[in-house]
């Protein structure tokens, strides 16, 4: 592939996380062969927990405290950053990253359960979630 194409695709790659809203600072992002990833360490790693979170929580009963937990690990890199105590690292980004991306699948997925459950009369939503479906399909 010719280099100018590469950094065209490169530059939509790269639109793409503006628009997710990620700031996309080269000094808090991963690079590959010395092209930047289009989402910082952080917004990498929310996006790769909420991949492996999303199949979990939906097979797993993970308890929506763990979630939290999850949830408040990215919290406190971000505040202890934010408040000059420590400066964090990309590595530590990536990880707690993951973490809350993880923890937020889980919130959602219970959300997404519950709002299943109450439509289909409360019924168990592993029973009725294809049936759900289908009506919202049709």
């Amino acid at each position: 592939m010719k280099t100018n194409r590469k950094t065209e695709i490169w530059i939509k790659i790269m639109k793409a996380g503006e628009i997710c809203g990620c700031h996309q600072r080269a000094d808090r992002s991963f690079f590959v062969k010395g092209w930047q990833f289009p989402l910082c360490a952080r917004c990498t790693g929310v996006v790769l927990g909420q991949i492996c979170g999303f199949p979990a929580a939906v097979v797993l009963n993970i308890p929506l405290s763990a979630a939290a937990i999850c949830c408040e690990a990215t919290l406190a890199d971000w505040s202890v950053q934010q408040a000059g105590i420590k400066q964090s690292t990309n590595l530590r980004r990536l990880i707690t990253g993951f973490a809350g991306g993880f923890g937020l699948a889980v919130f959602y997925t219970a959300a997404a359960k519950k709002l299943i459950t109450n439509i289909s009369g409360g019924k168990n939503v592993s029973e009725n979630s294809k049936t759900c479906f289908q009506t919202a399909v049709q």
